[in-house]
């Protein structure tokens, strides 16, 4: 039994939520975003409140939660926006942005750049330090991630690429063994 599917969204004042064909439309002050729906889950609108219910079907416990969280996160991102915090760490390692092209130096021979995708928008800080900003969670998350593995953060120096809140666990090196 889901209590993620079971849970009852309240729609907020500036956002829209429309279900149409199968397809859930969220529309607010930042943007609009679609989800289309499984056949698995009915999504009923009542008022200011959402819920997700399930048809009887072998995939719809499974369907009413991941349902649920995604139309959750769509009224946030909406109406607040997310955002991913990347920091470089290494002697010469910095980020680059100009217009939607973002260049990494990560001690490469080569300067690695990466095209922002489309509904994203990358915000440099400082030279070491950039957010990532975006209505879609998956979208910013996803390409957070793929900054992030341009170069991995190494545990024995900690040097590369980590997300703002990341710990990265150092380990002693060659001289621990004696």
């Amino acid at each position: 039994m889901s209590r993620i599917g079971n849970r009852i969204l309240t729609i907020p004042e500036n956002v829209d939520v429309v279900v149409e064909n199968n397809i859930v439309t969220v529309k607010g002050p930042k943007g609009s975003l679609n989800f289309p729906l499984s056949e698995s889950v009915i999504v009923k609108i009542e008022g200011k409140n959402l819920m997700v219910e399930k048809t009887n079907d072998e995939k719809s416990n499974v369907m009413q939660g991941t349902t649920n969280a995604i139309i959750k996160n769509m009224i946030e991102g909406v109406s607040n926006g997310f955002e991913k915090g990347l920091e470089i760490i290494g002697v010469g390692y910095r980020f680059q942005v100009q217009g939607n092209v973002l260049t990494v130096n990560a001690g490469y021979s080569h300067p690695v750049k990466m095209t922002v995708p489309e509904g994203l928008h990358v915000e440099a800080v400082s030279n070491t330090e950039i957010v990532v900003k975006g209505i879609n969670k998956e979208l910013v998350g996803e390409f957070a991630a793929k900054i992030r593995n341009v170069r991995k953060p190494e545990p024995y120096k900690g040097k590369g690429v980590r997300y703002k809140d990341e710990f990265v666990r150092r380990k002693a090196g060659k001289k621990a063994s004696k």
